[in-house]
């Protein structure tokens, strides 16, 4: 089947939308490092377009009817989105899902230390990066530090002109013969990514010279951090510097967390642009920890979704056990996730027949998973024939992928989670250059197909019929 740019299908107010819609997105990845950055601006984005909080619904007794609009705030790490439709819950809704944490590398709990004249934080990467992709950067630090007295500290450091940024050293290639004889998953350790945050000693009472010590009392000054502070704090080491254009056409997009934030911000405002009352409950999910296995609280193996709806369908009337499981069980779904572009440079690693292509539009995926489809979702024809109709009826232009080559390796998303409970879903988002680097590639076109994709699907995905 010919691959069509979806550039080419543009007249002159379109690309203009296009334009205006990767600007508004670039400073949501921007303002969103980390996800709890993520979920504070999708909520304030959400109270701008008249959602209620569902939980202070729940607490006040209050009721839904169809046309309501409501979020929820998980955590401060996960972010939900519903606007309750004409038809009873039970018979379904079109959800669309995606994630917002992304690889990075951790601060540890006991962190601070002073090796051969210089101090550091101690770390522990994050998901799956490739760790010397991390090295002689620009880093910025965001996080939040709980004290024991209940006062959080939101940082957030490395991001402006005038603030510090931090690194990671490498080893120059005069002295590199042993580091480049080795293979590159071995060309630094994990216990080598050490952050170095100081070089200027001080004397403590004590006359001792001290560059940690100067460190820490930099901490305590200007932002009350004391050194145990660090054990209730959640840091993350990310790349310095905005989202930025690429290329002299300007049509790609260069930053940090594209995956899986090029997929989770449209995902959301199709929700929170939705005009009128969608036949069926309309819902947008962005969770946190995909990289790690959807594991812990905030993950979608936990059951916060299961809860929330459960919470939804009381509010709405008609609750019960058995109708939260037909919601669930009846809903249809779009994992809106990234996948691999095409990558010239790479094209070994690629069947290039069922590759994503940038600029190509969204990207379906039938499956994931790793060789013989292990550990995926393998979406049903019959969802898929529906999902065809709509895309066209919609306008969108979009292309079925798979993840590289059969055993080139392989991946996964949230899609079989939330296939356990019986819901059609299939991979639905946006191609990706360099996944998982510190800075990634996507096309302006590709995200702006992702944003018709889901608006399309929210409005006119209909009951699967098997």
């Amino acid at each position: 089947m010919e691959k069509k740019n979806a550039w080419l299908s543009y007249d002159e107010a379109t690309m203009a939308k296009v334009e205006a819609f990767a600007k508004e997105y670039c400073a949501y990845i921007d303002g969103g490092k980390t996800e709890r950055e993520c979920v504070a601006l999708s909520v304030a984005a959400s109270e701008a377009k008249g959602f209620k909080d569902l939980m202070k619904v729940v607490k006040e007794g209050g009721k839904l009817e169809a046309g309501s609009r409501v979020y929820v705030n998980w955590m401060n790490k996960c972010y939900l989105a519903f606007i309750v439709g004409k038809q009873p819950l039970c018979e379904g809704m079109n959800i669309v899902g995606a994630h917002i944490d992304s690889p990075r590398i951790d601060i540890k709990q006991n962190p601070v230390f002073e090796e051969g004249e210089l101090a550091y934080l101690d770390t522990h990467y994050y998901g799956g990066i490739k760790k010397y992709q991390w090295l002689a950067l620009p880093l910025a630090l965001h996080g939040v530090i709980a004290k024991k007295d209940g006062t959080i500290i939101t940082i957030a450091i490395g991001e402006e002109e005038t603030d510090p940024v931090f690194y990671i050293s490498d080893l120059l290639p005069h002295l590199g013969a042993d580091q480049m004889s080795k293979t590159a998953g071995k060309l630094i350790e994990g216990e080598a990514l050490d952050l170095i945050v100081g070089s200027k000693p001080v004397k403590g009472e004590d006359e001792k010279a001290s560059i940690k010590d100067g460190v820490l009392a930099i901490l305590k000054e200007k932002y009350d951090i004391e050194e145990e502070d660090f054990e209730s704090a959640e840091l993350e080491i990310v790349p310095a510097g905005k989202a930025r254009d690429i290329g002299f056409d300007r049509a790609l997009i260069a930053a940090y967390g594209h995956d899986d934030r090029v997929c989770a911000y449209p995902s959301m405002m199709a929700v929170l642009d939705y005009e009128g009352t969608p036949e069926y409950t309309v819902c947008a999910v962005l969770c946190d920890k995909e990289e790690i296995g959807s594991v812990g609280a905030t993950g979608m193996n936990a059951r916060f979704f299961e809860n929330i709806v459960a919470e939804l369908y009381n509010c709405a009337g008609g609750y019960s056990e058995l109708n939260v499981r037909r919601a669930l069980q009846n809903s249809r779904m779009l994992s809106s996730d990234v996948s691999a572009a095409f990558d010239p440079n790479f094209a070994g690693a690629f069947e290039k027949k069922n590759a994503a292509f940038v600029g190509h539009g969204v990207c379906f995926s039938k499956f994931t998973g790793r060789g013989g489809k292990g550990g995926s979702n393998d979406a049903n024809a019959e969802f898929i024939g529906g999902l065809r109709k709509v895309m066209a009826d919609g306008g969108v232009n979009y292309q079925f992928c798979e993840l590289g080559r059969v055993d080139q390796g392989g991946g996964g998303t949230i899609a079989y989670i939330c296939a356990n409970y019986g819901m059609s879903v299939i991979d639905a988002g946006v191609p990706v250059l360099s996944m998982h680097a510190p800075w990634e590639a996507i096309s302006k076109a590709d995200l702006y197909e992702a944003y018709k994709c889901y608006c399309a699907f929210l409005k006119d995905a209909k009951p699967v019929v098997y």
